[in-house]
């Protein structure tokens, strides 16, 4: 039997957990699974590795789990905190003799161009990063025995992609999403979603929110991700939530 193993490498916020300078109860906590990492996941089938975003954190992603092969990175936005790794896969470029391939859509692209202008430039500096940029679009594709979905969502106005990937899907950093894409949900048994904090955030879901869209989508399993240190210790949250649901954690691994 296949099996499509997932890795969440980090289930953060964008400033991660613990947060600089604070004192707050979470950020203090002894708990491993109150140090969130910024979100990102590691899916690996067939001998087919992918991560689905590069943050701040990507390096020490790859070096805690001992990653020594990578075949893409999709980029669900532009974000710091989700871009701002792209400079590590250098290592993967030597190993690979080959630039990395990295999804995203053409504005993302854009971004990429000005923030890592290094990269692009006619004359390189030796040892800069090598990736080359795929056009991501709003249609199925493939990356070796992967079957990938693009979702589009929306991170209060921006336009940003979550993913499904056979029976699993990754929604991150957003709060609306159209009839339409939530359509191509139906059927999905394992779902990561965001879910920032309890109180309500004008670009990312709640709590509350979150959970109202997993009913909605129905999976037999859900769990939270991109939390900020305001929602609470792993511990409490966990008997907060419905049997369904659980806060993810960096380290955690879903075999779907």
């Amino acid at each position: 039997m296949n099996i499509m193993r997932v890795t969440l490498l980090g289930t953060g916020t964008s400033q991660g957990v613990p947060v600089i300078a604070c004192k707050c109860d979470v950020c203090r906590s002894d708990d491993s699974k109150d140090k969130r990492l910024r979100s990102a996941i590691m899916i690996e089938e067939k001998g087919t590795r992918i991560v689905v975003d590069a943050g701040p954190d990507f390096r020490q992603q790859m070096l805690t789990h001992e990653v020594d092969n990578l075949d893409a990175i999709l980029i669900t936005h532009e974000h710091a905190d989700h871009i701002f790794g792209l400079d590590d896969i250098r290592s993967f470029n030597w190993l690979r003799k080959s630039p990395m391939d990295v999804y995203c859509e053409p504005r993302v692209q854009k971004n990429l161009r000005n923030i890592f202008n290094y990269v692009f430039a006619a004359n390189k500096y030796p040892g800069t990063p090598q990736m080359d940029l795929i056009d991501l679009e709003n249609k199925d594709f493939k990356i070796g025995p992967l079957d990938i979905t693009p979702i589009r969502i929306y991170h209060h106005k921006l336009p940003v992609y979550g993913f499904r990937f056979g029976m699993f899907a990754y929604l991150t950093d957003f709060n609306m999403i159209e009839e339409q894409e939530l359509d191509k949900l139906v059927g999905v048994e394992t779902l990561v979603i965001c879910a920032l904090r309890k109180t309500p955030h004008i670009s990312h879901l709640n709590l509350a929110g979150a959970l109202e869209l997993i009913e909605k989508i129905g999976p037999r399993k859900a769990y939270l991700t991109h939390m900020s240190h305001e929602m609470g210790k792993h511990r409490d949250l966990l008997n907060e939530l419905p049997s369904n649901v659980e806060p993810g954690y960096d380290g955690l691994v879903l075999e779907i």
